[in-house]
Protein backbone atom coordinates (compact mmCIF):
# COMPACT_ATOMS: atom_id res chain seq x y z
CA UNK A 1 0.00 0.00 0.00
CA UNK A 2 1.48 3.24 -1.07
CA UNK A 3 2.74 5.64 1.65
CA UNK A 4 0.04 8.28 1.33
CA UNK A 5 -2.65 5.56 1.94
CA UNK A 6 -1.06 4.01 5.02
CA UNK A 7 -0.90 7.67 6.28
CA UNK A 8 -4.27 8.26 5.83
CA UNK A 9 -5.40 5.26 7.48
CA UNK A 10 -2.90 5.38 10.50
CA UNK A 11 -4.08 9.09 10.96
CA UNK A 12 -7.88 8.05 11.01
CA UNK A 13 -7.46 5.54 13.81
CA UNK A 14 -5.26 7.55 15.84
CA UNK A 15 -7.09 10.80 15.65
CA UNK A 16 -10.66 8.94 15.94
CA UNK A 17 -12.00 10.12 12.72
CA UNK A 18 -16.02 8.73 12.30
CA UNK A 19 -16.69 9.94 9.11
CA UNK A 20 -14.67 10.62 6.14
CA UNK A 21 -15.70 13.16 3.55
CA UNK A 22 -15.27 12.32 -0.19
CA UNK A 23 -15.43 15.37 -2.42
CA UNK A 24 -15.72 16.93 -5.96
CA UNK A 25 -17.37 19.10 -8.24
CA UNK A 26 -20.17 18.93 -10.41
CA UNK A 27 -19.53 20.92 -14.34
CA UNK A 28 -20.42 24.31 -12.55
CA UNK A 29 -18.23 23.98 -9.52
CA UNK A 30 -20.73 22.95 -6.66
CA UNK A 31 -18.87 21.22 -4.28
CA UNK A 32 -20.62 17.27 -4.07
CA UNK A 33 -20.16 15.05 -1.18
CA UNK A 34 -20.29 12.05 0.24
CA UNK A 35 -19.38 10.22 3.41
CA UNK A 36 -17.65 7.03 4.27
CA UNK A 37 -16.80 4.68 7.58
CA UNK A 38 -13.50 4.44 8.30
CA UNK A 39 -14.05 1.16 7.83
CA UNK A 40 -14.36 1.57 4.28
CA UNK A 41 -11.12 3.36 3.35
CA UNK A 42 -8.50 0.54 2.14
CA UNK A 43 -12.22 -0.42 -0.54
CA UNK A 44 -12.00 3.33 -1.61
CA UNK A 45 -8.06 3.48 -2.50
CA UNK A 46 -8.00 0.15 -3.58
CA UNK A 47 -11.34 0.09 -5.98
CA UNK A 48 -13.48 3.59 -5.34
CA UNK A 49 -16.71 4.14 -3.89
CA UNK A 50 -19.80 3.69 -6.12
CA UNK A 51 -22.09 6.51 -6.84
CA UNK A 52 -25.01 7.42 -8.62
CA UNK A 53 -23.76 9.74 -11.15
CA UNK A 54 -27.28 10.87 -13.35
CA UNK A 55 -28.48 13.56 -10.69
CA UNK A 56 -25.54 15.48 -10.91
CA UNK A 57 -25.43 18.50 -13.34
CA UNK A 58 -22.74 17.69 -15.96
CA UNK A 59 -22.26 14.06 -15.42
CA UNK A 60 -23.37 11.06 -16.95
CA UNK A 61 -26.90 9.76 -18.36
CA UNK A 62 -29.40 7.73 -16.47
CA UNK A 63 -28.57 4.79 -18.32
CA UNK A 64 -24.62 5.48 -17.62
CA UNK A 65 -25.57 6.29 -14.04
CA UNK A 66 -22.65 4.23 -12.22
CA UNK A 67 -19.46 6.26 -11.26
CA UNK A 68 -16.53 5.65 -8.85
CA UNK A 69 -15.02 7.69 -6.88
CA UNK A 70 -11.15 7.84 -6.23
CA UNK A 71 -9.99 9.39 -2.87
CA UNK A 72 -6.51 11.22 -3.57
CA UNK A 73 -4.95 10.50 -0.13
CA UNK A 74 -2.66 13.52 -0.39
CA UNK A 75 -5.88 16.11 0.03
CA UNK A 76 -6.49 14.34 3.00
CA UNK A 77 -7.46 16.83 6.23
CA UNK A 78 -9.50 16.82 9.36
CA UNK A 79 -12.53 19.80 8.36
CA UNK A 80 -12.07 22.03 11.76
CA UNK A 81 -15.20 23.61 12.12
CA UNK A 82 -18.73 23.17 14.11
CA UNK A 83 -18.28 20.53 17.29
CA UNK A 84 -21.19 18.10 15.22
CA UNK A 85 -18.57 17.78 12.29
CA UNK A 86 -15.84 16.91 14.95
CA UNK A 87 -13.94 13.67 13.91
CA UNK A 88 -14.64 13.87 10.17
CA UNK A 89 -11.89 14.35 7.25
CA UNK A 90 -11.70 14.77 4.08
CA UNK A 91 -10.59 13.89 0.78
CA UNK A 92 -11.01 15.00 -3.10
CA UNK A 93 -11.34 12.45 -5.39
CA UNK A 94 -11.17 11.73 -8.96
CA UNK A 95 -13.79 9.79 -10.96
CA UNK A 96 -13.71 6.99 -13.26
CA UNK A 97 -16.02 5.15 -15.21
CA UNK A 98 -17.04 1.42 -13.87
CA UNK A 99 -14.33 0.77 -16.59
CA UNK A 100 -11.59 2.44 -14.76
CA UNK A 101 -11.23 5.17 -17.52
CA UNK A 102 -11.28 8.47 -16.38
CA UNK A 103 -14.64 10.12 -16.44
CA UNK A 104 -14.91 12.86 -18.76
CA UNK A 105 -17.50 15.06 -17.03
CA UNK A 106 -14.80 15.19 -13.91
CA UNK A 107 -13.57 18.58 -13.86
CA UNK A 108 -10.49 17.88 -11.75
CA UNK A 109 -9.83 15.62 -14.01
CA UNK A 110 -9.78 18.05 -17.26
CA UNK A 111 -7.75 20.05 -15.00
CA UNK A 112 -5.13 17.21 -14.39
CA UNK A 113 -5.28 16.36 -17.91
CA UNK A 114 -4.24 20.37 -19.32
CA UNK A 115 -1.68 20.17 -16.50
CA UNK A 116 -0.25 16.44 -18.11
CA UNK A 117 0.08 18.87 -21.44
CA UNK A 118 1.88 21.69 -20.00
CA UNK A 119 4.40 18.84 -18.18
CA UNK A 120 4.97 17.68 -21.51
CA UNK A 121 6.43 20.44 -22.34
CA UNK A 122 8.54 20.83 -19.39
CA UNK A 123 6.31 23.30 -17.17
CA UNK A 124 4.55 23.80 -14.12
CA UNK A 125 1.97 25.74 -13.53
CA UNK A 126 1.79 27.84 -10.49
CA UNK A 127 -1.24 30.48 -9.54
CA UNK A 128 -1.55 32.88 -6.65
CA UNK A 129 -4.93 33.60 -6.14
CA UNK A 130 -6.77 37.04 -4.46
CA UNK A 131 -9.92 36.00 -3.40
CA UNK A 132 -12.63 38.65 -2.88
CA UNK A 133 -16.06 38.26 -1.36
CA UNK A 134 -18.90 40.17 0.68
CA UNK A 135 -20.71 39.35 4.20
CA UNK A 136 -23.99 40.14 4.82
CA UNK A 137 -26.76 39.96 7.32
CA UNK A 138 -28.26 36.98 5.82
CA UNK A 139 -29.30 35.47 2.30
CA UNK A 140 -32.08 37.07 1.33
CA UNK A 141 -32.65 39.02 -1.45
CA UNK A 142 -31.99 42.33 -0.01
CA UNK A 143 -28.20 42.31 1.11
CA UNK A 144 -27.78 43.91 4.21
CA UNK A 145 -24.43 45.28 4.60
CA UNK A 146 -21.89 44.62 7.41
CA UNK A 147 -19.77 47.84 7.68
CA UNK A 148 -19.17 50.95 5.74
CA UNK A 149 -15.36 50.16 5.46
CA UNK A 150 -13.14 50.58 2.51
CA UNK A 151 -9.80 49.56 1.20
CA UNK A 152 -7.57 48.54 4.17
CA UNK A 153 -9.90 49.98 6.95
CA UNK A 154 -9.39 48.58 10.52
CA UNK A 155 -12.15 48.98 13.35
CA UNK A 156 -14.63 50.56 13.76
CA UNK A 157 -15.07 50.54 9.48
CA UNK A 158 -14.36 47.21 9.20
CA UNK A 159 -16.54 44.70 11.57
CA UNK A 160 -14.60 41.44 10.28
CA UNK A 161 -11.38 40.84 11.83
CA UNK A 162 -12.78 38.29 13.58
CA UNK A 163 -14.39 36.42 10.49
CA UNK A 164 -11.60 36.65 8.45
CA UNK A 165 -9.11 35.87 11.17
CA UNK A 166 -11.33 32.27 12.06
CA UNK A 167 -10.94 31.94 8.76
CA UNK A 168 -7.81 31.86 8.41
CA UNK A 169 -6.74 29.31 11.06
CA UNK A 170 -9.65 27.19 9.60
CA UNK A 171 -7.97 27.39 6.30
CA UNK A 172 -4.19 27.10 7.75
CA UNK A 173 -5.40 23.99 9.40
CA UNK A 174 -6.32 22.57 6.60
CA UNK A 175 -3.00 23.15 5.40
CA UNK A 176 -3.86 26.08 2.37
CA UNK A 177 -1.43 29.02 3.45
CA UNK A 178 -2.54 32.35 3.22
CA UNK A 179 -0.26 35.13 2.50
CA UNK A 180 -2.82 38.43 3.36
CA UNK A 181 -6.10 39.50 4.03
CA UNK A 182 -8.07 43.02 4.38
CA UNK A 183 -11.15 45.04 3.94
CA UNK A 184 -11.63 45.58 -0.14
CA UNK A 185 -12.91 48.79 -1.68
CA UNK A 186 -16.58 48.22 -1.37
CA UNK A 187 -18.48 48.10 2.53
CA UNK A 188 -18.49 44.69 3.56
CA UNK A 189 -16.21 43.13 1.28
CA UNK A 190 -13.22 41.19 2.25
CA UNK A 191 -10.35 39.75 0.63
CA UNK A 192 -7.91 36.35 1.26
CA UNK A 193 -4.92 35.78 -0.66
CA UNK A 194 -3.60 32.12 -0.71
CA UNK A 195 0.42 31.76 -0.88
CA UNK A 196 0.83 30.41 -4.93
CA UNK A 197 1.20 26.68 -5.36
CA UNK A 198 0.52 24.47 -8.67
CA UNK A 199 -2.53 24.83 -10.37
CA UNK A 200 -4.37 21.32 -8.99
CA UNK A 201 -3.34 22.28 -4.99
CA UNK A 202 -4.44 25.54 -5.79
CA UNK A 203 -7.98 24.45 -7.26
CA UNK A 204 -8.63 22.34 -4.63
CA UNK A 205 -7.42 24.86 -1.86
CA UNK A 206 -10.08 27.56 -3.92
CA UNK A 207 -12.93 24.64 -3.43
CA UNK A 208 -11.91 24.57 0.07
CA UNK A 209 -11.75 28.16 1.03
CA UNK A 210 -15.18 28.87 -0.63
CA UNK A 211 -16.45 26.60 1.73
CA UNK A 212 -14.65 27.31 4.78
CA UNK A 213 -15.09 31.25 4.42
CA UNK A 214 -18.95 30.28 4.24
CA UNK A 215 -18.74 27.98 7.42
CA UNK A 216 -17.34 30.56 9.38
CA UNK A 217 -19.96 33.31 8.44
CA UNK A 218 -22.72 30.15 9.22
CA UNK A 219 -21.26 29.63 12.79
CA UNK A 220 -20.83 33.27 13.44
CA UNK A 221 -24.64 34.22 12.47
CA UNK A 222 -24.42 36.00 9.37
CA UNK A 223 -23.80 35.27 5.51
CA UNK A 224 -20.63 35.15 3.34
CA UNK A 225 -21.23 35.01 -0.99
CA UNK A 226 -19.10 35.27 -3.94
CA UNK A 227 -21.88 36.34 -6.07
CA UNK A 228 -19.84 38.34 -8.39
CA UNK A 229 -21.85 41.45 -8.25
CA UNK A 230 -24.04 41.23 -5.20
CA UNK A 231 -25.00 45.48 -4.69
CA UNK A 232 -25.61 47.77 -7.30
CA UNK A 233 -23.49 50.66 -7.52
CA UNK A 234 -20.57 49.45 -5.61
CA UNK A 235 -17.37 47.15 -6.80
CA UNK A 236 -18.10 43.02 -7.51
CA UNK A 237 -15.89 40.74 -6.36
CA UNK A 238 -13.14 39.10 -8.56
CA UNK A 239 -10.86 36.38 -8.18
CA UNK A 240 -7.40 37.90 -9.73
CA UNK A 241 -4.89 35.18 -10.51
CA UNK A 242 -1.38 35.59 -10.15
CA UNK A 243 0.14 33.25 -12.68
CA UNK A 244 3.06 31.99 -13.65
CA UNK A 245 4.89 28.98 -15.37
CA UNK A 246 8.33 26.87 -13.76
CA UNK A 247 10.87 25.00 -15.49
CA UNK A 248 11.37 23.12 -12.62
CA UNK A 249 12.61 25.51 -9.89
CA UNK A 250 13.17 28.35 -12.27
CA UNK A 251 10.32 30.97 -13.04
CA UNK A 252 10.15 30.47 -16.87
CA UNK A 253 8.44 34.00 -16.80
CA UNK A 254 11.67 35.28 -15.87
CA UNK A 255 14.66 36.44 -18.08
CA UNK A 256 17.04 38.91 -16.63
CA UNK A 257 17.98 41.95 -18.95
CA UNK A 258 14.93 41.86 -20.99
CA UNK A 259 12.18 44.00 -21.58
CA UNK A 260 9.90 44.68 -18.14
CA UNK A 261 11.99 41.16 -17.29
CA UNK A 262 9.72 39.22 -19.18
CA UNK A 263 10.83 36.08 -20.84
CA UNK A 264 9.63 35.13 -24.50
CA UNK A 265 8.04 32.20 -22.51
CA UNK A 266 5.95 35.09 -20.29
CA UNK A 267 5.00 37.39 -23.20
CA UNK A 268 3.78 34.10 -25.43
CA UNK A 269 1.32 33.81 -22.73
CA UNK A 270 0.04 36.83 -22.11
CA UNK A 271 -0.23 36.96 -26.11
CA UNK A 272 -2.35 33.74 -25.59
CA UNK A 273 -4.53 35.15 -22.97
CA UNK A 274 -5.19 38.22 -24.81
CA UNK A 275 -5.83 36.53 -28.12
CA UNK A 276 -8.25 33.98 -26.89
CA UNK A 277 -9.67 36.48 -23.52
CA UNK A 278 -13.05 36.48 -25.65
CA UNK A 279 -13.24 32.67 -25.78
CA UNK A 280 -12.59 31.83 -22.08
CA UNK A 281 -14.38 34.35 -20.91
CA UNK A 282 -17.71 32.05 -20.52
CA UNK A 283 -15.67 30.00 -18.25
CA UNK A 284 -14.23 32.33 -15.98
CA UNK A 285 -17.10 34.26 -16.08
CA UNK A 286 -19.78 31.69 -15.85
CA UNK A 287 -23.36 33.35 -14.68
CA UNK A 288 -25.67 35.95 -15.99
CA UNK A 289 -24.20 37.60 -13.04
CA UNK A 290 -20.74 37.90 -13.43
CA UNK A 291 -21.18 40.34 -16.77
CA UNK A 292 -22.75 43.21 -14.24
CA UNK A 293 -19.59 42.87 -12.25
CA UNK A 294 -17.52 43.51 -16.00
CA UNK A 295 -18.70 47.18 -16.70
CA UNK A 296 -16.92 50.31 -16.68
CA UNK A 297 -16.65 52.57 -13.67
CA UNK A 298 -15.14 50.08 -11.50
CA UNK A 299 -11.74 48.35 -10.92
CA UNK A 300 -12.70 45.50 -13.00
CA UNK A 301 -11.29 44.90 -16.51
CA UNK A 302 -13.95 45.90 -19.70
CA UNK A 303 -11.26 45.82 -22.29
CA UNK A 304 -8.87 42.92 -23.58
CA UNK A 305 -5.35 44.65 -22.77
CA UNK A 306 -2.44 44.37 -21.09
CA UNK A 307 -0.12 46.85 -18.73
CA UNK A 308 2.49 46.96 -15.97
CA UNK A 309 0.78 49.26 -13.63
CA UNK A 310 -3.07 49.98 -14.64
CA UNK A 311 -6.11 48.03 -12.95
CA UNK A 312 -8.29 48.59 -15.81
CA UNK A 313 -6.12 46.13 -18.00
CA UNK A 314 -7.13 42.65 -17.98
CA UNK A 315 -3.78 41.59 -17.65
CA UNK A 316 -1.10 43.67 -15.24
CA UNK A 317 2.54 42.41 -14.84
CA UNK A 318 3.41 43.35 -11.64
CA UNK A 319 6.49 44.50 -10.77
CA UNK A 320 8.99 41.26 -9.31
CA UNK A 321 10.95 41.66 -5.71
CA UNK A 322 13.79 43.19 -6.13
CA UNK A 323 16.53 40.15 -6.35
CA UNK A 324 13.63 37.38 -6.51
CA UNK A 325 13.01 36.31 -9.83
CA UNK A 326 11.30 33.51 -8.93
CA UNK A 327 8.17 36.51 -8.28
CA UNK A 328 8.15 37.38 -12.10
CA UNK A 329 4.08 36.67 -12.87
CA UNK A 330 1.04 37.70 -14.34
CA UNK A 331 -1.79 38.97 -13.05
CA UNK A 332 -5.24 37.80 -14.74
CA UNK A 333 -8.08 39.88 -13.76
CA UNK A 334 -11.20 39.05 -15.12
CA UNK A 335 -12.83 36.01 -13.57
CA UNK A 336 -14.89 35.80 -10.48
CA UNK A 337 -14.62 33.95 -7.57
CA UNK A 338 -17.54 31.85 -8.40
CA UNK A 339 -16.22 30.32 -11.28
CA UNK A 340 -15.55 26.67 -11.37
CA UNK A 341 -11.37 26.64 -10.78
CA UNK A 342 -10.90 23.20 -12.30
CA UNK A 343 -12.46 24.17 -15.42
CA UNK A 344 -11.29 28.24 -15.35
CA UNK A 345 -7.20 27.19 -14.91
CA UNK A 346 -7.80 24.77 -17.64
CA UNK A 347 -8.53 27.24 -20.14
CA UNK A 348 -6.68 29.85 -18.71
CA UNK A 349 -3.14 27.30 -18.91
CA UNK A 350 -4.76 26.16 -22.65
CA UNK A 351 -4.96 29.70 -24.07
CA UNK A 352 -1.33 30.21 -22.63
CA UNK A 353 0.34 27.56 -23.54
CA UNK A 354 -1.34 28.45 -27.44
CA UNK A 355 0.19 31.70 -27.19
CA UNK A 356 3.87 30.35 -26.49
CA UNK A 357 3.65 26.94 -28.73
CA UNK A 358 2.13 29.40 -31.57
CA UNK A 359 4.74 32.14 -31.26
CA UNK A 360 1.84 34.57 -30.74
CA UNK A 361 3.43 38.02 -30.70
CA UNK A 362 2.46 40.38 -27.85
CA UNK A 363 0.97 43.48 -28.64
CA UNK A 364 2.05 47.28 -26.89
CA UNK A 365 1.53 47.90 -23.42
CA UNK A 366 -1.62 50.39 -23.04
CA UNK A 367 -0.43 52.17 -19.68
CA UNK A 368 -3.05 54.49 -19.96
CA UNK A 369 -6.87 53.89 -18.58
CA UNK A 370 -8.41 52.16 -21.32
CA UNK A 371 -11.60 53.05 -20.31
CA UNK A 372 -11.31 57.09 -21.00
CA UNK A 373 -10.11 56.14 -24.79
CA UNK A 374 -12.70 56.63 -27.33
CA UNK A 375 -14.01 53.99 -30.08
CA UNK A 376 -11.86 55.50 -32.58
CA UNK A 377 -8.79 55.53 -29.88
CA UNK A 378 -9.71 51.89 -29.10
CA UNK A 379 -10.40 50.94 -32.98
CA UNK A 380 -7.05 52.42 -33.68
CA UNK A 381 -5.26 50.47 -30.40
CA UNK A 382 -7.17 47.08 -32.23
CA UNK A 383 -8.86 47.07 -28.69
CA UNK A 384 -11.49 44.52 -28.43
CA UNK A 385 -14.73 44.01 -25.08
CA UNK A 386 -14.37 41.48 -23.27
CA UNK A 387 -18.12 40.08 -24.10
CA UNK A 388 -20.57 42.01 -22.46
CA UNK A 389 -23.26 39.67 -21.03
CA UNK A 390 -23.63 35.65 -20.65
CA UNK A 391 -24.81 35.33 -23.85
CA UNK A 392 -22.39 36.49 -25.80
CA UNK A 393 -19.26 35.01 -24.29
CA UNK A 394 -21.33 31.66 -24.78
CA UNK A 395 -21.06 32.38 -29.04
CA UNK A 396 -17.00 33.23 -28.75
CA UNK A 397 -16.77 29.91 -26.67
CA UNK A 398 -18.53 28.18 -29.17
CA UNK A 399 -16.66 28.92 -31.70
CA UNK A 400 -14.22 28.31 -29.93
CA UNK A 401 -11.45 24.94 -30.58
CA UNK A 402 -9.01 25.77 -27.95
CA UNK A 403 -11.83 25.49 -25.55
CA UNK A 404 -13.81 22.63 -27.05
CA UNK A 405 -9.97 20.78 -26.51
CA UNK A 406 -9.60 21.94 -23.55
CA UNK A 407 -12.43 20.89 -21.63
CA UNK A 408 -12.84 17.98 -23.62
CA UNK A 409 -16.38 17.21 -25.67
CA UNK A 410 -18.52 15.79 -22.84
CA UNK A 411 -17.72 19.41 -20.60
CA UNK A 412 -17.54 21.47 -23.70
CA UNK A 413 -21.55 20.34 -24.72
CA UNK A 414 -22.77 20.16 -20.89
CA UNK A 415 -21.37 23.85 -19.65
CA UNK A 416 -22.87 25.09 -22.86
CA UNK A 417 -26.33 23.32 -22.49
CA UNK A 418 -26.44 24.46 -18.87
CA UNK A 419 -25.52 27.86 -19.05
CA UNK A 420 -27.57 28.54 -22.78
CA UNK A 421 -30.64 27.08 -20.49
CA UNK A 422 -29.61 29.79 -17.83
CA UNK A 423 -29.66 32.61 -20.46
CA UNK A 424 -32.79 31.57 -21.99
CA UNK A 425 -34.59 31.64 -17.93
CA UNK A 426 -32.88 35.30 -17.44
CA UNK A 427 -34.41 36.52 -20.65
CA UNK A 428 -37.74 35.57 -19.56
CA UNK A 429 -37.24 37.29 -16.23
CA UNK A 430 -39.18 40.33 -15.66
CA UNK A 431 -36.69 42.14 -13.39
CA UNK A 432 -37.27 45.40 -10.99
CA UNK A 433 -35.61 47.50 -12.78
CA UNK A 434 -37.93 46.88 -15.52
CA UNK A 435 -40.82 47.17 -13.57
CA UNK A 436 -39.55 50.76 -11.53
CA UNK A 437 -38.46 52.28 -15.03
CA UNK A 438 -41.15 51.23 -17.06
CA UNK A 439 -44.57 50.33 -15.46
CA UNK A 440 -45.48 53.65 -14.30
CA UNK A 441 -44.97 55.40 -17.76
CA UNK A 442 -45.79 52.44 -20.66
Amino acid sequence: MAKQHEYVLRTVEERGIRLVRLWFTDVLGYLKSFAITPAELETAFSEGMQFDGSAIDGFSRVQEADMLAHPDPTTFQILPWRDDQAGVGRMFCGLTTPDGEPFEGDPRSVLQRNLARAADLGYTFMVGPEVEYFYFADAGPEPQLLDRGGYFDLTPLDVAQEYRRRTIMALESLGIPVEASHHEVAPSQHEIDLRYTDALTMADALMTTRLAVKEVAMEQGIYATFMPKPVEGIDGSGLHLHLSLFEGDRNAFHEAGAEYGLSPVARGFVAGLLHHGREITAITNQWVNSYKRLVSGFDAPVWITWARNNQSALIRVPTPKKGKPASTRIEYRSPDPACNPYLALSVILAAGLAGIEGGYELPPEIATDVNGLSPEELMAHGIDRIPGNLAAALDAMEESELVATALGEHLFEWFLRNKRAEWDRYQRHVSRYELEEYLPIL
